[in-house]
């Protein structure tokens, strides 16, 4: 039986988005209960003071392995899968962290964006986040760690989608936790042609002062890869200039200034 919305957007000659991409029914996500991963709280005397490696090579050994346990799709059905989410990370790495005083703060984020669309043709917006890790260690020392996550979403939760990706491959990777999963080169995803974005349309992201150096740079090899990069564009102070001379110019003026 369609729900009501389903019904008013029928009425109205229209698809809900909410219920329908692509012309066929969104796939459903099923959590699974987070199952007690039996790690013990630290003593009354805290963790051991240790260097942070030795911590980290304790949490280490206290997550041996992360079964997956959500679904996506119907579960045990045709296209549907089992995963691991980032609560599932979560869950076995922070009572682990907890117990040997190790803290997992990200201290730098760096994203980019992208207008692409889906093989269906719906628009959608690529996230790709670069984040910096601090490990510190029950002593106070640290060491410094980079994951990266993307994500393709075509609402507003594109970023915490892709900073959620970052955290969850940081937390497996690093902790050197087998999955066994499908090789990487084991699937493939089609994306539909992404839209031109014109020279103008970048105009309000370069001038924004908070555009980081690593945005400009990405600016300028698309720009580059769409031949715009002699396209005459009006800068910030009312002249006409070549766009990808903007770009560098105001790269370099920010870098000087201590830019990101």
């Amino acid at each position: 039986m369609s729900t009501i919305a389903e019904r008013a957007a029928a009425a109205a000659g229209r698809t809900d988005d909410s219920t329908v991409a692509d012309h066929a029914p969104a796939p459903t996500y099923t959590p699974a209960p987070l199952q007690d991963p039996d790690i013990p709280e630290p003593g009354p005397d805290g963790p051991e003071q240790v260097p942070v490696w030795v911590a980290w090579s304790r949490v280490m050994g206290e997550v041996r392995g992360v079964s997956k346990g959500n679904w996506y799709g119907k579960a045990n059905t045709s296209g549907s899968y089992q995963f691991r989410g980032v609560d599932s990370a979560l869950n076995a790495f922070g009572p682990a962290c907890r117990l040997h005083g190790v803290l997992v703060l990200p201290i730098r984020t760096e994203t980019a964006y992208r207008d692409v669309k889906t093989s269906g043709g719906k628009p959608s917006r690529e996230c790709t986040a670069t984040v910096t890790y601090r490990i510190i260690g029950p002593t106070g020392d640290s060491i410094e760690v980079q994951s990266a996550g993307e994500s393709m979403d075509s609402a507003d939760k594109g970023t915490a989608k892709a900073l959620s990706t970052a955290l969850r491959s940081l937390l497996f990777l690093g902790g050197l936790v087998p999955t066994n999963d499908a090789d990487p080169d084991a699937s493939n995803v089609e994306r539909g042609e992404a839209p031109v974005r014109s020279a103008v349309q970048y105009l309000d992201e370069i001038c924004n002062p908070h555009t980081s150096a690593g945005r400009l740079r990405q600016i300028h090899y698309e720009l580059g890869s769409t031949r715009q990069l002699g396209a005459l564009v009006t800068n910030e102070v009312g002249e006409e200039e070549q766009i990808g001379a903007m770009v560098v110019r105001i790269g370099k003026e920010r870098a000087a200034g201590g830019g990101a």
